[in-house]
């Protein structure tokens, strides 16, 4: 009898393991998803809060700068804060940290005061990127990693879609307030799953506990809101940019210099002689910034190039989102059985593919010839990110998780950053623009091939790179962990 009872037990036992697992998923998806939001829908507000506050739209866009600046520089920090303070814990404060900002971001009565809460935004969503990531390998068995992975790329890349349309809907309805107070309650329930289900924090072994390293927080944060704003200030490489990257530069030397005598560094400078990890982050940041480009170039090709109104381009434009989100999960699964890097090669090679294909596509394919290749490079971009991302954690001991997630959404941050000025700059000069006027269709569709015929380049790089982090050879575990 007490045999037949224990195998009864054993089966509810694991449903209430697969129940507890799939709630520990869902609480790191919407951690994804409303950092994701974070971006994507203040953009469409820009116009709003321009007549609200009635400021110039050079004031108005550090509302979209603060959040992006903010989770950029501290990315990193806040993940190797995970690693040492508790991943569920600091997790937790910063879902709590992000909605009660969203809270003083709906009800800012000034621009500044909305910048500043944006900033605070911004801190919460570094902790929410690096940290949902991190424990997207604790919370679920070893053999369904990829699939959480995938999960999460496709929330990432549902909160890029849903954004734009979710927020315009919002404003329109209820005014600009309400595209930041929509993640109250989506904030409340991804606290509550994360402290019910989320596995609790180990004790570290007394001793063993690295301390934080400040002064090295510091550096990098500088050097990287310095690189941030020579990518985003301006429309040019002006004297300011040119100094902002002289800063950048050496703020880099000041960093490795500050790291190799720090007690307990931030980053540990051996950690980028893994093959694996230094190869991820170096595709990870060229595959970022030929996504950029995508979105920098793809609206003036709409609409210029093929006549396109503002509705319909958008509901063009959301076709790439759309079909990476729905890429994610199967991608996942295909990590799962196949392996991360035969995923990472098959990914890569469906972005060149679509890279060249934009490259000599002609105006008179029209839409279906632009979308047909879009599809291709966003799906591949599913499979090559959650291929990447797991492949870079599965190396990664349980105290460096945190910083090397935050490690790999740096380098996305970084290539989106990038992108966003060199590949916008490649379209200006190969189409002739002036601004952000393009003058001409027929120079507008010759930039977008040429960009893309750069961007299908850099994804050569990247393939090649894959190939070079393939090759047998000895490698320092990103696992080894000295206090």
């Amino acid at each position: 009898m007490r045999a037949v009872n224990d195998s009864q037990e054993e089966p509810a036992a694991g449903t209430r393991e697969r129940r507890s697992e799939r709630w520990a998923l869902t609480s790191l998806a919407l951690s994804i998803l409303l950092s994701s939001l974070g971006t994507s829908i203040a953009n469409v507000a820009l116009p709003a809060l321009a007549t609200s506050f009635g400021s110039s739209f050079a004031s108005v866009q550090w509302v979209v700068l603060a959040y992006l600046i903010a989770t950029t520089t501290l990315i990193v920090s806040v993940g190797r804060l995970g690693d040492i303070t508790g991943q569920r814990r600091l997790l937790s404060g910063g879902i709590v940290l992000f909605t009660a900002a969203s809270a003083l971001s709906g009800l800012a009565p000034s621009l500044w005061m909305l910048i500043a809460a944006r900033a605070l935004q911004g801190l919460g969503a570094a902790i929410m990127l690096a940290l949902a990531m991190a424990l997207a390998g604790e919370a679920v068995s070893k053999e369904r990693t990829g699939r959480a992975m995938g999960l999460l790329g496709t929330m990432s890349a549902a909160g890029t879609a849903l954004g734009p349309s979710l927020g315009g809907l919002l404003i329109a309805s209820l005014g600009w307030r309400a595209i930041f107070f929509v993640n109250l309650p989506l904030g409340a329930v991804a606290l509550v799953l994360a402290w019910r289900f989320l596995p609790a924090d180990r004790p570290a072994a007394k001793g063993a506990r690295a301390g934080f390293d400040p002064a090295g927080t510091l550096v990098l944060a500088l050097t990287l809101a310095a690189y941030a704003l020579a990518m985003t200030t301006g429309r040019g490489l002006g004297p300011l940019n040119i100094a902002l990257l002289a800063v950048t530069g050496a703020g880099v030397a000041l960093f490795v210099l500050a790291e190799g005598r720090a007690r307990s560094p931030l980053v540990r400078m051996a950690m980028l002689g893994n093959p694996v990890l230094s190869a991820g982050l170096a595709m990870s940041a060229l595959v970022s910034t030929v996504m950029m480009a995508t979105m920098v170039v793809s609206p003036f090709y709409l609409s210029r190039a093929l006549g396109l109104d503002a509705a319909m381009a958008g509901i063009v434009l959301s076709a790439g989102p759309l079909f990476a989100a729905i890429t994610g999960v199967p991608a996942g699964r295909a990590v799962d059985r196949f392996g991360s890097p035969r995923v990472t090669l098959a990914g890569l090679a469906g972005i060149t593919a679509g890279a060249a294909l934009l490259s000599v596509m002609p105006t008179t394919a029209g839409v279906a010839g632009y979308l047909a290749p879009i599809i291709v490079i966003t799906a591949s971009y599913a499979l090559f990110q959650t291929a990447n991302n797991t492949s870079v954690l599965a190396d990664a001991g349980a105290g460096q998780r945190g910083v090397v997630s935050g490690m790999l959404n740096l380098s996305r941050n970084l290539g989106l950053i990038t992108g966003a000025s060199v590949m916008g700059a490649v379209f200006a000069k190969a189409s002739g623009a002036i601004g952000l006027t393009p003058a001409h269709p027929a120079a507008v569709a010759l930039g977008m091939r040429v960009t893309f015929a750069v961007a299908a380049i850099l994804i050569v790089i990247a393939l090649a790179i894959a190939q070079a982090s393939r090759a047998p050879r000895p490698a320092p575990s990103l696992a080894t962990e000295t206090p």
